[in-house]
Parts: C-alpha cells; sequence; structure tokens
C-alpha cells in the first residue's frame, strides 16, 4: 500500500557548459533519496533539468559561433549524460526551451500583470557595468559601486517589475508557522534575518539587453527574466496551466515536497519562488532543503588550470558506485565537503574495498570453502548471535530516521554499522577454528547463515545509495533483494540456497600514488589543450577596446602610489555580498585584508595562491562593512569581464611594481 505521493525536484542546471562534480552531487543526492522513498512505499516523482535561456547562454553561443539554440541542445545533452551515467533516476527531465514551458511562462507573466502584480518601469540610476547592478546615489560609496569599487554611471533600462513587498509579510507568516519549510535551519535564519525582515525591493522580471529568453507576449521587446522563467519549471513541468485548466498530474503532485537546491539559490526558491506561487494562488512547496558544497581538496578547481573534476573522470578512476559513495557519505548536513583523490582512494579502500568488499568475499569464500556454497540454517544458536540479529534488524529504522531529516551521510553510516558488525562476528565465532572441528559442523553452518543473512539485509538498505553494488551482492547470493519491511526481519534468506561459486570483487584496493601520479597526467594534458586552444585565440584580431581618459597626473602624483606583488594566502566570499571577495593576501612579512569585486569572475578557492599586482597604500575602507586594505589590480575588456593583474614571471610576495 502507498504511503502517498512524494514530488521532488533538483535545482535545474544551467546550460551553459559541462557540469563539475559539485553540480553533478546534487543529482546523485536527489536520485538517493527518490530511491530510498520509492523503496519506502512512496508514489514518488523526480523532476530534474536545464536552466536555458540568459544572457550568458546568448554571448557563449554567439563565441562558439552557433544559434542559442544550437548551444543548449548541446549542454543539455552532456547535462543529460552525465546524470544518466550517475544512475539518476528521474521520472522527467525539462528543459526551459521546451515549447509547453515557454508557453506556460508567457501565461504567468500575463496573469501576475493583469491582476496587477507586475508593472512596467524602468531601472534608473548609476550602473555598474562589470557587477550588471544598479545603484542610488546614498548606495555609493565614494561615488563608485559599493560592491567593486569601480565608477558606476548614470543609466537606464525599462523592464518590468514583480511587487515583492505585497507578499513579504505573509512569506514571513508562513516561515514562522512551517518552521520545516526552510532546512537546514541556517538557511532559514539566513533568509528572515538578511533579506525578509530588512524589507524587500521590487524584483526585476524583464530584461531588454539581449534577446535570448521567453519573449513577453504583449511587449517583444522584453524577454523574461532568469528567475520567473527558471523557477516555474517545477510546476509547469507536471502540467499547470496559468487558465485553470492545470492536469491531474498536477492536482496530484502539487505542492512538491521537496525542493532539493545549492545553498548558493536559496534565496530565489525561498523568498521569490513562495511569492510567485502566492500571487498565482497556489500552495507553498513543503520543504526546500538548500545542502551544501563539495569543494575540491585544494581549493582551486579552475578549467584555465585544467583540474576541474567531472564525473565522468572520477568514474573511470573509481566506477560509479564508489563516486556515489564518497559524494553522498562525505558531505556534511550543513557544512561543505572537500573532494579530492586522496580521500576518494582513502574511502574506497577502507569502507568499500575492506569493511564491505572484503566482508562479502570472505563470506562465500568460506561458505565455498566449508559446505560447497550451500547456505542452511542449522539452527545451533549461541548468545553472540543476538546481538548481530538485532543490529540487522533495526538498521532499518536507524536509517529511515536520519532519511526522514535528509541526513543522508548518517544514514549511510548506520548501514556500515551493519557490516562493521558483521565483520566483528567473524572475529567472534573464528569460522576457521570452527572448521577444524567436525562436531561444530552445524555451528559453523548457522554462523555462515547468519552472515549472509545480514549481508542481505544490509545490502537490500544500502540499494537506493548504490543500486549496482546492492545487485551484485545479492546476485553472488543468488537471490533477490529485499523490501524495507523484509530488512526488519531475520532468517528470510532460504536455508539450503547456494551462493556462486567463485565471488567478484566488488572493490578493488588502489594504490593512491599511482591514482594521483595518474590524475596529474591527465590534468596536464587537459592543461596543455587548454593552452593551445588559447593560443590559437591569440592569434584572432582582438577587439579595439577605446579607453576612457581621465584627468593627466603628475609625476609627483604617481609616485604617491605603491605598487608591490601580493600573494593571496586566503580568500572567503563575503557575507551579504553577491559580488565581493575578502582575501588575506602577503605583502613582504605583512598581510593585509583587500575586498574586491570579483566574485563573479573567481571562486575563493580559485583565489588562494595567485600571485597578484596590489595597490599596497590605498586609503582603508569598508566595502559592505568589511575592511578593504587596499586594491588588486585587473584588466577589463569591452563587457566588462575582469582578469587579475600577474607578474609574468614567479615574483616573491613585496617585490615593488615600478
Amino acid at each position: 500500500m502507498s504511503k502517498g505521493k512524494f514530488y521532488m525536484t533538483t535545482a535545474i542546471a544551467y546550460a551553459s557548459g559541462k557540469p563539475h562534480i559539485g553540480n553533478t552531487y546534487e543529482a546523485v543526492l536527489a536520485d538517493s533519496i527518490a530511491r530510498f522513498k520509492r523503496k519506502d512505499g512512496y508514489d514518488v516523482f523526480m523532476q530534474t533539468g536545464t536552466d536555458e535561456h540568459g544572457q550568458k547562454v546568448e554571448l557563449k553561443a554567439a563565441e562558439a559561433g552557433v544559434t542559442p539554440q544550437e548551444y543548449v541542445d548541446n549542454a543539455a545533452g552532456e547535462i543529460k549524460r552525465i546524470w544518466d551515467l550517475m544512475g539518476t533516476s528521474y521520472d522527467k527531465f525539462i528543459r526551459t526551451t521546451d515549447p509547453d514551458h515557454k508557453k506556460q511562462v508567457q501565461k504567468i507573466f500575463k496573469r501576475l500583470y493583469d491582476q496587477g502584480d507586475i508593472y512596467k518601469g524602468a531601472y534608473e540610476g548609476m550602473y555598474c557595468t562589470p557587477c550588471e547592478s544598479f545603484w542610488t546615489e546614498s548606495q555609493l560609496k565614494d561615488g563608485k559601486c559599493p560592491d567593486c569599487g569601480r565608477e558606476c554611471k548614470p543609466a537606464r533600462e525599462e523592464a518590468y517589475f514583480f511587487k515583492m513587498s505585497k507578499y513579504a509579510q505573509r512569506l514571513i507568516d508562513h516561515i514562522n508557522s512551517h518552521p520545516e519549510f526552510i532546512q537546514p535551519v541556517s538557511r532559514k535564519n539566513e533568509m528572515m534575518n538578511n533579506f525578509l525582515l530588512p524589507g524587500l525591493q521590487d524584483l526585476c522580471v524583464s530584461r531588454t539587453s539581449f534577446k535570448w529568453g521567453v519573449p513577453v507576449d504583449f511587449d517583444d521587446k522584453h524577454v523574461v527574466y532568469v528567475w520567473l522563467d527558471a523557477l516555474t519549471n517545477y510546476i509547469t513541468g507536471i502540467g499547470y496551466d496559468a487558465d485553470g485548466n492545470s492536469s491531474e498530474q498536477y492536482k496530484k503532485l502539487w505542492p512538491a515536497d521537496l525542493h532539493l537546491i545549492g545553498k548558493d539559490i536559496i534565496r530565489f526558491h525561498t523568498i521569490y519562488w513562495p511569492i510567485f506561487l502566492m500571487a498565482l494562488g497556489e500552495p507553498l512547496p513543503k520543504q526546500v532543503f538548500g545542502h551544501p558544497w563539495l569543494l575540491q581538496g585544494d581549493g582551486k578547481m579552475s578549467k584555465s588550470k585544467g583540474n576541474v573534476l567531472y564525473a565522468d573522470d572520477l568514474v573511470d578512476f573509481f566506477g560509479v558506485d564508489a563516486v556515489r559513495y564518497f559524494v553522498l557519505h562525505e558531505m556534511p548536513f550543513d557544512n561543505d565537503g572537500v573532494i579530492s583523490w586522496e580521500l576518494l582512494v582513502e574511502r574506497l579502500n577502507s569502507d568499500l574495498a575492506n569493511t564491505l568488499g572484503n566482508l562479502v568475499n570472505r563470506t562465500i569464500s568460506m561458505s565455498n570453502k566449508y559446505f560447497g556454497g550451500v547456505v542452511a540454517d542449522k539452527g545451533a544458536a549461541e548468545a553472540v548471535d543476538e546481538d548481530l540479529k538485532a543490529v540487522a534488524v533495526d538498521t532499518y529504522n536507524r536509517v529511515e530516521a536520519k532519511m526522514e531529516t535528509l541526513r543522508v551521510a548518517d544514514a549511510i553510516t548506520e548501514i556500515f554499522v551493519l557490516f562493521k558488525r558483521c565483520n566483528k562476528y567473524i572475529d567472534e565465532t573464528e569460522p576457521w577454528v570452527l572448521a577444524k572441528d567436525p562436531a561444530k559442523a552445524d555451528r559453523l553452518s548457522t554462523v555462515l547463515y547468519n552472515l549472509v543473512e545480514g549481508i542481505l539485509i544490509g545490502a537490500s538498505l544500502l540499494e537506493p545509495y548504490l543500486p549496482g553494488t546492492a545487485e551484485k551482492i545479492a546476485k553472488q547470493l543468488h537471490t533477490t533483494l529485499r523490501s524495507f519491511d523484509d530488512c526488519q526481519k531475520f532468517g528470510l534468506y532460504p536455508s539450503g540456497n547456494k551462493v556462486t561459486e567463485k565471488p567478484e570483487i566488488l572493490f578493488a584496493r588502489l594504490d593512491v600514488k599511482e591514482v594521483v601520479e595518474k590524475a596529474d597526467a591527465m590534468f596536464a594534458a587537459r592543461k596543455a589543450e587548454t593552452q593551445a586552444d588559447g593560443a590559437a585565440d591569440e592569434k584572432k584580431e582582438e577587439p579595439v577596446i577605446e579607453l576612457e581618459k581621465k584627468p593627466e597626473i603628475t609625476f609627483e602624483e604617481f609616485g604617491k602610489m605603491q605598487f608591490a606583488v601580493g600573494e593571496i594566502i586566503k580568500c572567503e566570499e563575503v557575507p551579504k555580498s553577491r559580488k565581493l571577495l575578502c582575501s588575506q593576501v602577503k605583502i613582504g612579512s605583512e598581510v593585509k585584508q583587500i575586498v574586491s569585486g570579483i566574485k563573479q569572475y573567481y571562486s575563493a578557492e580559485e583565489m588562494v595562491g595567485k600571485k597578484v599586482m596590489v595597490l599596497v597604500n590605498l586609503k582603508p575602507a569598508k566595502l559592505a562593512g568589511v575592511l578593504s586594505e587596499g586594491m588588486l589590480l585587473c584588466a577589463e575588456d569591452a563587457e566588462g569581464n575582469l582578469a587579475l593583474m600577474t607578474p609574468e614571471k614567479d615574483m616573491p610576495a613585496g617585490a615593488e611594481i615600478c
């Protein structure tokens, strides 16, 4: 009997390129939850997909010499390939270029406009091109952008806006009365304190500066801006109709039981999206879970360095289930996780090859050695058996309790508690000693039966997380995986059944040095390819940039400025800012804290270790409430893209630039 429907979604991946392992983690996490819920008796519908509109796609397509549609067709295909490679059991893969989605976005926009929630206005004020942000005069810091510190120019862009403040109090009341709505709790506190309680500004929901988007059908100069387009996929994908003719599937599935998203887009899913739904008169999703990030161990994942970790690379090294195990088990509930080649090998060797793989292999090998593969319960029980049985039949309850709060890593740990208990049982019962005494043959047979039974219960519970491995174990035991109900009973393995004659090695132990050397060679080849592409690009005629002239200065005035080489030893994102990074920069024996508006061009992890050019004696100032004691020098192209200025040759931190 079904426990009811369970509709869950991932965030839709932005179709601007190949997803790295951090992006892929979300799809695997969602899949493990969906598989668990299905096996636990729920009628699950899982939706994932791709977000395919926007200025970034338009520009990338132009650079590639293809149409935006051709570009996103290729990108979406690559994302779907990675999701499928990792065994993601989605029920629908939606694309925001799907005709039925686009049609509903237009209808939703028109409906919200007709009922007065959307109005036509304009962005007007001081515009920062690199940050793509408008500011009022009062928001500027010393007449410059408060995020990046650069010049702002008067600008105006016609746009449609959504009246966010109209629904703000209603949303605050909902969050306060539904403590489960935003999880983990830290994300809820951030949304309330940083955004809702200070007051919401009206939200821009259309743009005229690019064309690759869903056209506003009654004003075709405008395209619907990203969040009203992208977020509505959660309802359009299951048959929502803005005219009131929604499908039976929509009526069955909505509201969503779970939106699983990255912590970086929690604001859009817990503020914008609920308010859109309120305006449409639709129920809010039951829970939005903002999972942490999976970061590379050395903190320097970068395409330019050729060292980005992709799921298919990792699968080539370790196999699908080993990668699934790592990203699911090594991610904390509320803090960022770390991935590295060394950690991957360590976990594979210790947990998968030793704790699990060796347990299965030893048990099957002993069954073949002592009884020709026949596993029979002879009823020769002893007191030591009872604890193994108790742990085995209670494992589902412990796993289910963890999954109820989406603590997937902890749920997997509970399953491995059972496997470790089985290994301890081998040490306690010493089958090799029992085998020396013919009078203890029944006891030996019972011990091996108990081991097979414990392993099968564990494998059946492991299925949502490592489905391929669970199936392999069941196949070697010549049986099928169990339902969760049967996992709570001990002794269901058919007495007298025969296991496989030659056990398959589930996970082979790896040498960490060999793996790292192989990975380094792969990255070196990738970096060389990137550099070759870059050299080819350099041969192309570069666009001419007209430099905006500033007033002349004297040599004496120039001499007041001090420039030096600095080494970034630490870098963090600035809280409450979408644009700022805060770097600790070593300059000689001194460390200066410098805030820069370059977050959209560099990750905090990527900054660490860089040698950069620094204006050392800039008067300290606060940006977004954080003290900045200098300025990192950057180059800026015609589109406002930034690149840090770095010395051509390796120079020590503190070397003066003259």
